[in-house]
This record gives C-alpha cells, structure tokens and sequence, in this order.
C-alpha cells in the first residue's frame, strides 16, 4: 500500500488526479478501523493532515466555511455559537480522543447513513465544497449522499469544506443509542428554525439508505406555524402539532431491522426525537423574544 502525504491542496488535488484509488485519510476514525478489519485493501492512503488549508475556518460571504480537516473538538469549542446544531452532534461523537481526531469532512467522505454530523448539516441547508484539478463546485448536502456509504464525489475528487450559513433561529439535535457513548447511532435527527425565511429544516439519520431531510414534514409544519401567526406572536407549540409533526417525520423515513435496531423502534423513536426536538426550539425561540423584551 503506497503513503501519500501532499503539503498542500493543490497538491493533494494532483496526487488524487493521479492516484484515483486512493483513499483519503485525516483523523483515520472510520478508515483505520475498516483497514485494521481487513474490511478495506486500498492501493494508497491520501493522508490530508499536512494540508494547512483543510485545517481551519473562516466566515465567508456570510457563511462558515468549515475546512475538511477541522476536527470535531474544534467544532464544539469554537462554532457553538455559530453552529449549534452542529456542535450539539459533534458532541455525541465517540470519545474524547475520537472527537479529536474525527472531522466532519471525513464523516461526509465516509457517507455513512449513521453519520452523526449529516442531521445537523442536512437542517442547516448546508453544502458540501468538493475540488478536483478540473475545479471546484458545491453540493447541496441533501443531494450529496447517492446510496449506503455512496456519494457524489468522483475518483479524482476531495471534500475542501462545508458550507453552512450561521441560523436566524434555535436549532436541536438528537440520537438515539444502545447507550450513552461510544455508539452508533440507532436512529438520529437534526432540526432547525429558519425564522428570517419562516421555513423548517430537518435531518434524519440512521433510518434510511442515506441520510435524508423530511421535506413534508418541514414544510407542514413551517406551514402550520405561518397559519396560525406563531412566526410573529411566537406562540406556545401546541402539542397536537409538534406531534403531528413527528409523525410525518417517521414516514419520510425508510428504516431496517438490524443489530442495533428493530425498523419498527426507529420510526417510533424518530417520531418522539422530532416531537421534541421541535418543541425544545420552539421554547428557545420564544425564550429569545421574551429576553428581547
């Protein structure tokens, strides 16, 4: 197995150019274990860590632009503020030592349906930066994933960043586990209030083939809400409501059976993590007019 180790992204664009085979690798979480299993041979490892540019983040354009090699603890200590729904899965990722590690670019390489970053992503309507020596372009997450552990990108291409505008609203994260650390996620879900657009944004993970927005769900709800004049009164949840909402969440999801989880308990587990990940924005987004006043 060849070792690559670029010093810089055009570079690292180069060496993939030429090496397509290659894997890329930066906190090594997910790849080091597939590797140490024999799940993974590779021809070559594209080790990343020597590429400053992956390494931080900036706010661009009125986005933050989150470099691929940013690990999770950064995530955490720095952009809570920025992104806390991000930040709120970062979290529950692994241990200490994983979160230290593990990157939210290398989550995204992975396409894992259980990544714990891609709830959080898919409710912030983020995109996915992705270069190549032909250029660069920008994904949608939504549209990022094509299948279990698929995605958009093309031989020759790497993750540069993630692209997330910071919210005008409270956002939430939750996750189901067989326990409290250290899991894989039985099912998951991202949700987020876009007050300045009045619109809803949802990330369901674990519980379908790729990790996927509940559209219908979001847009009911982001409806209901302007019916009943909550975006400006800022009105109490009615509790018929937010679990109407849960249900409609629970059908935008395509579960299995397996050793984590039964389907059947990760549709009624998702249905009770957008009931109240719903609610607990709600509250915090009537709390922000109450402090304004």
């Amino acid at each position: 197995m060849d070792f690559l180790a670029p010093t810089s992204w055009a570079e690292a664009l180069e060496c993939k150019a030429a090496h397509p085979d290659a894997v890329a690798i930066a906190g090594g979480t997910d790849v080091m274990v597939e590797l140490n299993f024999d799940h993974r041979r590779p021809p070559a490892l594209l080790d990343l860590n020597r590429v400053p540019e992956l390494a931080d983040w900036a706010l661009d354009d009125g986005r933050v632009r989150l470099g691929a090699g940013v690990p999770y603890v950064r995530v955490i200590s720095e952009l809570g503020h920025l992104l806390p729904g991000l930040a709120m899965a970062a979290r529950t990722v692994g241990s200490p030592q994983i979160r230290n590690r593990g990157t939210v670019g290398g989550n995204l390489g992975a396409a894992s349906p259980a990544g714990d970053s891609h709830p959080a992503l898919l409710a912030a309507f983020a995109s996915v930066e992705i270069g190549s020596v032909r250029g660069t372009r920008e994904v949608p997450v939504a549209e990022f994933f094509t299948g279990v552990k698929r995605s958009v990108l093309e031989p020759d291409e790497l993750i540069s960043a993630v692209l997330v505008t910071p919210p005008s609203g409270p956002q939430q994260f939750s996750k189901i586990g067989t326990r409290n650390a250290m899991v894989i996620a039985v099912s998951a879900f991202g949700f987020a209030l876009h007050p300045d657009t009045r619109t809803v944004g949802t990330g369901i993970g674990s519980a379908a083939p790729t990790p996927r927005p509940a559209p219908e769900a979001a847009a009911f709800l982001a409806g209901e809400l302007e019916a009943a004049g909550l975006w400006g009164s800022r009105g109490a949840l009615p509790a018929t409501l937010a679990t109407e909402f849960g249900r409609r969440v629970r059908d935008a999801a395509a579960p299995i059976d397996d050793v984590r989880g039964s389907a059947a308990y990760r549709s009624h587990a998702l249905s009770v993590m957008a009931r109240r990940t719903a609610t607990w924005a709600w509250d915090a987004y009537r709390d922000e007019n109450r402090s304004a006043a």
